[in-house]
């Protein structure tokens, strides 16, 4: 059976409970007003402790997205013991309690440390959570699987001396599909699986991505790092951009900023050096490390049979038909698929799920998911290797745990950060736009009509909602206390990276779905078949007829 990896070594649990109760320690001291708030804030941030809108709020590490049964169930057991019955999966492929008391928050990371889970890094100026595609180890494009490079990089990161005080924080990500699903290009550090005309593996290397109030995409700063030099390259990096990195400025301290400002040669120049250094230093353990790595992510024993009733129920069941057409993936093995869970069902936050369901999914992936369970960074859940004549009874018990919606992809798969309902950065709402927009067009009935098509929400400036990515995205922002929502059209975080343009003027909340209705409506009219999907007819057209849409007045002035 597949089971928790290397994050359940008993040395890792060891540390972590090491951490759990120094932090009871520092939390005692806080109730009894030996520390004050503002001694006590850097102290809580290193355990993943945020003081949000009205509560404390605990960000949990996933690492690269990857849970087991039993990891997913103490999940859900935080949720139902010391929250509100639910939690919030994020774009760093994290999960946050937001409603936890700060006494119970020592017993909450005692419970993570026995299941191998941890806040450690899920905030402040270091390394924090490296996320990687969900549908890793599974998919039909993959190059290999690219999570023992994200375990390998976990292990070194987790408080590396040198960088647990960076000029900010630092964000890495793997892919290794030949199509792209980790948004490597807005990314601090992005990696790309490659292989070289001999064959060999390695990685197309990234460098200056990231979003916020200056949203940038990185750039290639190796087109080929062979695998053996991943953490003496990354390193090189870490080094160079601590050393050069901006620490007047928090809104410029970013590696992006630093890129941008000295540019790429530049940094390329220091970086190839710093490497030589790094190099040589290296013994070959990080090596021997990767390849026990790599054992212990053997694929599981997939099942050789034939697919019972899958193609049968397809005939039988319009809602199966949908759900499969639109929440399947294509597997790497023939009679697998894996299967998205989208937390976005009509009504809901997207992103939640409920202790119950949590606890569900677990149950679920080990009856039919080989025990492997993955969270992705559209905050959504995968099953990533679910044989195909289990597929009918999965979705069966999906349905009954609202679990089942088919909108994968589609424009009521929205991508919205918790905003002005929880956040104390934030300057609108999300939530509910989120809500009022998936839910029209639900009532319209033009989901599979649109087709793929990526709306994302940011409740501030700080984009956790990843808003200049989406092929239409939102920002919410605060216009002499009302809220107020600018527009940008054609980001792409995938196979042709874009930052989103501004459209222009701003819509008050109740203006946003009407707007983002006419230029869906205008899409559907441009496109030149059902098969083209609104970022390539964007991209056919530009964007004068898709503002035209968004400001008519404007255009018939």
């Amino acid at each position: 059976m597949f089971d928790a990896r290397p994050t359940m070594s008993a040395a890792n649990i060891d540390y972590y409970r090491h951490r759990a109760a120094q932090f009871r320690s520092q939390v005692e001291r806080r109730l009894d007003g030996s520390l004050t708030e503002e001694e006590f804030r850097p102290l809580r941030l290193m355990n993943g402790v945020y003081l949000q809108l009205h509560a404390y709020m605990l960000r949990v590490a996933i690492p690269y997205g990857t849970l087991s049964p039993d990891q997913m169930r103490t999940l859900a057991l935080l949720a139902r013991k010391w929250d509100k019955g639910y939690g919030h999966f994020t774009t760093r492929q994290n999960i946050q309690y937001n409603w936890p008391k700060l006494v119970d928050i020592p017993d909450m990371l005692d419970a993570l440390a026995e299941a191998g889970l941890h806040a450690i890094q899920t905030s402040g100026n270091t390394i924090r959570n490296v996320t990687t595609d969900a549908f890793a180890g599974a998919a039909a494009d993959e190059i290999t699987d690219p999570r023992p490079y994200a375990e390998l990089l976990r292990l070194w990161s987790t408080d590396h001396g040198e960088f647990q005080f960076l000029p900010r924080k630092f964000k890495i990500a793997i892919s290794a599909g030949k199509h792209e699903r980790a948004v490597i290009a807005a990314h601090d550090i992005g990696l790309r699986v490659v292989r070289n005309a001999a064959g060999e593996t390695g990685f197309e290397v990234w460098i200056g991505g990231g979003l916020g109030r200056t949203p940038l995409l990185g750039q290639v700063v190796r087109d080929f790092l062979p695998e053996a030099d991943l953490l003496p390259y990354v390193e090189a990096i870490l080094m160079t951009y601590n050393l050069a990195g901006r620490r007047d400025n928090k809104y410029k301290a970013r590696i992006k900023i630093t890129v941008a400002e000295r540019g790429l040669d530049v940094m390329r120049e220091e970086i190839e050096a710093e490497f030589l250094n790094r190099r040589a230093v290296f013994t070959g353990v990080d090596q021997a490390l990767l390849n026990d790595l790599k054992r212990q992510y053997a694929a599981p024993d997939f099942r050789i049979e034939g697919t019972g009733d899958y193609d049968v129920e397809r005939a039988r069941s319009a809602g199966f038909r949908s759900w499969t057409d639109t929440n399947l993936s294509e597997h790497r093995i023939e009679g697998y698929a894996s299967a998205t869970l989208t937390l976005k069902a009509p009504g809901v936050t997207p992103g939640d799920a409920t202790d119950a369901q949590m606890s569900l999914v677990a149950d679920l992936a080990e009856r039919y998911g080989h025990s492997d369970i993955r969270i992705a960074h559209d905050q959504n859940i995968v099953l990533p290797h679910v044989h195909k004549s289990d597929l009918p009874a999965l979705y069966r018990e999906l349905l009954a745990a609202g679990l089942a919606t088919a909108n994968a992809g589609q424009i009521s798969d929205i991508i919205a950060c918790p905003g002005m309902d929880y956040c104390s950065l934030a300057t609108a709402r999300s939530i509910p736009i989120a809500q009022e927009i998936a839910d029209h067009f639900r009532a319209l009935d033009l989901e599979d009509e649109i087709g793929q098509f990526n709306i994302r929400i940011s409740g501030c400036i700080n984009a956790c909602g990843h808003h200049h990515l989406g092929h239409i995205g939102i920002l919410g922002l605060d216009r002499a206390g009302v809220e107020n929502y600018q527009i940008t059209l054609g980001g792409d975080g995938y196979e042709i990276p874009a930052i989103g343009q501004r459209a222009g003027a701003g819509f008050p909340a109740e203006e946003v779905v009407p707007a983002i209705d006419r230029v869906v409506k205008a899409y559907l009219d441009l496109r030149e078949n059902a098969e083209e999907r609104f970022i390539d007819a964007y991209r056919r057209l530009g964007a004068a007829p898709f503002k035209a849409a968004l400001y008519p007045e404007a255009a018939h002035a």
